[in-house]
């Protein structure tokens, strides 16, 4: 009997990168992690930087690697710690490392899969006020902002550039925010509870830990039959909204009667939990490609957290708490470096 497959996981002392380690398992996998930072669900501690330590990985320790899923990264909460360079280091030259390894390893990666984000897109994401909200989905062009999207975006050029040389099965990944903080905006973080913004988020611009790990593990099946062994998808929960101007336009005046006239029984649930609507929506992430191409089908939608919110039950998947709050920084900065990480394994 063969023994499982077994997938690198980069970042693995990340969220995304635990949420994985945790649960490949459980679809077949054997996860092997690396992170700069030990933990107890990390097999080796080195930087993706270092192209002797990922030929190490790739040759000496584990010459029978099937899959690679690349978490590893600088985040935008490192802007204020980090200089440009540890992001291009990082963030690119780490990719490249990743990918050429990939390449070299003997018989070849079956699929390589990029774990981006939405956050590239930049100043294409909103809109401002009095103009109808943005509709985003794989054919906008990025315009990043700021250095993380910049090394991000590049690392997705890099990705493609190795796929067409060289044949390797590449799927890059762009995901919606799914870290379990309070929102970095104050404004935003103090408009509403946690929890009420993080549900309103699942309508336009979140996605649930537990889905992107799906995601995951379907790019890795679909990637290597995909036209060019290649795709780019954007993962986040589905959407409540349809692209319609008149819908687009609404959610520029009056977000909530939107979220009512999408969702049934929106209005009596939020009412009885003393929970607010945003008053505006700027935009919004359209995931259907990846449904389309790669298979994948969100479990943790809108709907159903306003179905769990009534029932009086937690909305989020149990993954997500077995993940916890993992922080960014040694030290605390802000809302995205508190840590309350939970210590349940497999």
């Amino acid at each position: 009997m063969s023994s499982p497959p077994k997938v690198l996981v980069t970042g693995s002392s990340g969220h995304l990168g635990k949420a994985l380690m945790l649960t490949l398992s459980h679809y077949g996998f054997t996860p092997i992690g690396i992170d700069i930072k030990p933990s107890p669900l990390t097999t080796h501690v080195g930087t993706i930087a270092d192209p002797d330590f990922v030929s190490s990985v790739f040759t000496t320790l584990h010459p029978d690697l099937e899959y690679v899923i690349h978490t590893a990264t600088l985040h935008k909460p490192h802007i204020c710690s980090h200089t440009k360079a540890d992001f291009i280091a990082t963030n690119i030259t780490g990719t490249l490392n990743l990918l050429e390894a990939s390449v070299a390893r003997q018989g070849g990666v079956k699929t390589f899969v990029f774990v981006s984000t939405t956050s590239a897109f930049g100043g294409s994401l909103t809109a401002r006020p009095g103009l109808p909200a943005v509709w985003i989905d794989e054919g906008v062009v990025p315009k990043p902002k700021n250095v993380y999207g910049v090394t991000k975006i590049s690392a997705e050029d890099v990705c493609e550039l190795v796929n067409k040389e060289s044949g390797l099965p590449v799927v890059v990944l762009r995901t919606s925010r799914f870290f379990p903080e309070g929102d970095d905006d104050e404004e935003r973080r103090g408009s509403m509870g946690d929890d009420n913004l993080k549900v309103l988020e699942l309508g336009y611009r979140r996605v649930d830990i537990a889905d992107v790990v799906g995601a995951c593990v379907k790019a890795m099946e679909k990637g290597p039959g995909l036209k060019g062994k290649w795709g780019k998808y954007i993962i986040s929960a589905p959407t409540v909204f349809k692209r319609e101007e008149l819908v687009l336009k609404g959610l520029d005046r009056d977000a909530g009667e939107e979220y009512c006239k999408a969702v049934e029984g929106a209005r009596e649930v939020f009412e009885g939990k003393g929970w607010k609507f945003l008053k505006r929506v700027d935009r919004v992430y359209d995931s259907d490609l990846a449904r389309r191409e790669l298979g994948w089908e969100a479990v943790y939608t809108f709907e159903r957290a306003v179905k769990k919110v009534k029932e009086g039950k937690d909305w989020r998947s149990e993954l997500t708490g077995r993940v916890g709050k993992l922080g960014y920084h040694d030290v605390s900065t802000g809302v995205y470096t508190i840590r309350e990480e939970t210590q349940q394994l497999p």
